[in-house]
């Protein structure tokens, strides 16, 4: 994980758009800005017309990877977009998405969400059987798959391929004239179909349909396959999944707050989460505050519950983008100064409740503890709207390695010992999964339980295949 962040981050962003009287490149391009919190390495958009599929991608950020220039001449009907943090393979272009590449049937192009679990196997039986790799992601295992079963139609090939593959995915394929949307059966990643005029869009989040003025119409189930063309829109169950493992962390943190996913609104989730927080812990403070943006949502609720004033007592430079030159040792504590500032005349001499998403390392979350006892601030605390991050995510989330999970190897007061606050408390699992009612079993916790959901297989010490 990045030295700059104390943060998990979240894999990437896929945005696709089928209609005859759309300009898909430039509605392509404001939907993956609406999912730019999804990933921030690189960008990329795949567009057919019928006839060719043409592809512009890039490191950087949406806007600067795409010019007005550029989105013109990728004229088209269907486009298919994605933004990328990587979890498997490393942050070069090569890696950048959609792929593109021809087989038996055509020309595909396809943007994933998510983390194969069994990519070590595929590849070694791929590679073994001629399979050419060229870049180092777990997405173009899922194109060799494809060109294996290419005597099939495409959906049969992808049902096949959906036996085969084991973790977590969301997809968006496009073809000459087709766009075609995947979700594993587990339902992992999020993926969402909304209707705009006479087209379609699909999305991982609800958010960039609302941005581009399409009406939700429903989530992609888990282990289904939606074929949208000229001759409408179909849809096949390809495998069935008793069990559904909604990332809980996408409640928690990585969607955007005016997104709805499965049944749930993620602002009202998060407000619930904070209002448990504080029948959980309750503790006399003058006020309650977030750690922006990410903690403003579950602060409000348990504001709301406790009857305690809120204040946003930190203000978050809004102009701090990706990166920015690192301060040296000497400046260490710059780097959160740049992006958080205290106000003091708030603060001073008064017992504040922090709240925010989670905990990962406590790097960062020590030096805000510490920036707000220098503003005067009399008495700490922090409330988590997560339980304690105590295993790493193998499904598309880069939590860091175990050992650097600080929850994993420290206890409650080991961990408020070494941040600095006056009392810590941690979201407990139950008092989350209890936000979701009757479908509280419909979700993989496996980070705050390690109860893996689907099985990961390791590399073998010998591995040929490096993914760095």
């Amino acid at each position: 994980m990045p030295a700059d962040t104390d943060k998990p981050r979240e894999e990437c962003g896929i945005f696709g758009v089928y209609g005859k009287n759309l300009n898909v490149a430039r509605i392509t391009y404001y939907g993956l800005y609406a999912l730019q919190h999804r990933g921030q390495e690189s960008a990329g958009i795949a567009v057919s017309d019928g006839r060719k599929v043409l592809l512009h991608k890039d490191m950087g950020l949406v806007p600067e990877v795409f010019s007005q220039g550029t989105l013109e001449q990728m004229a088209g009907h269907i486009a298919v977009g994605h933004v990328r943090y990587s979890t498997t393979g490393s942050s070069q272009p090569i890696n950048a998405q959609p792929l593109v590449f021809r087989y038996a049937r055509g020309t595909l192009g396809l943007a994933h969400n998510g983390n194969i679990t069994n990519i070590w196997d595929l590849r070694s039986q791929l590679t073994s059987t001629g399979s050419v790799f060229q870049s180092t992601t777990d997405s173009e295992v899922i194109v060799n798959l494809i060109a294996r079963y290419s005597q099939n139609a495409l959906e049969e090939a992808l049902a096949k391929c959906m036996i085969d593959i084991k973790g977590a995915y969301s997809l968006l394929i496009i073809t000459e004239d087709s766009l075609i949307a995947v979700r594993d059966p587990y339902g992992f990643r999020p993926l969402c179909l909304g209707k705009l005029d006479d087209g379609y869009v699909v999305a991982s989040e609800s958010c960039a349909l609302d941005t581009v003025g399409a009406q939700k119409v429903r989530d992609i189930k888990p282990g289904e396959i939606v074929i949208i063309d000229d001759q409408g829109i179909r849809s096949m169950s390809a495998l069935s999944q008793r069990k559904k493992a909604h990332c809980i962390f996408e409640y928690i943190y990585f969607a955007r707050p005016d997104s709805e996913m499965d049944g749930f609104h993620v602002s009202r989730v998060r407000r619930e989460m904070g209002r448990q927080l504080a029948r959980e812990f309750p503790v006399e403070v003058d006020l309650v505050i977030p750690v922006p943006d990410s903690g403003t949502t579950a602060a409000r609720g348990y504001a709301e519950e406790s009857g305690k004033p809120f204040e946003e007592g930190l203000m978050k430079n809004r102009y701090i983008g990706r990166t920015f030159i690192q301060p040296n040792q000497d400046m260490r504590d710059m780097g959160v100064r740049l992006k958080l500032n205290p106000m003091r005349y708030m603060l001073e001499g008064k017992r504040v409740l922090m709240v925010d998403d989670s905990l990962v390392r406590g790097t960062t979350s020590r030096k805000i503890v510490k920036m707000l006892r220098d503003s005067g601030v009399k008495e700490v605390y922090l409330c988590l709207s997560s339980p304690p991050v105590i295993k790493s995510c193998y499904y598309g989330i880069d939590t860091s390695n175990e050992d650097e999970l600080v929850a994993a190897h420290m206890s409650v007061n080991e961990i408020k010992s070494l941040i600095g606050v006056d009392g810590l408390h941690y979201l407990s699992i139950d008092g989350l999964l209890n936000i979701f009612g009757k479908y509280r079993e419909n979700f993989c916790t496996a980070c705050f339980d390690g109860k893996y959901p689907v099985e990961v297989v390791k590399p073998k010490e010998s591995g040929k295949f490096s993914l760095e």
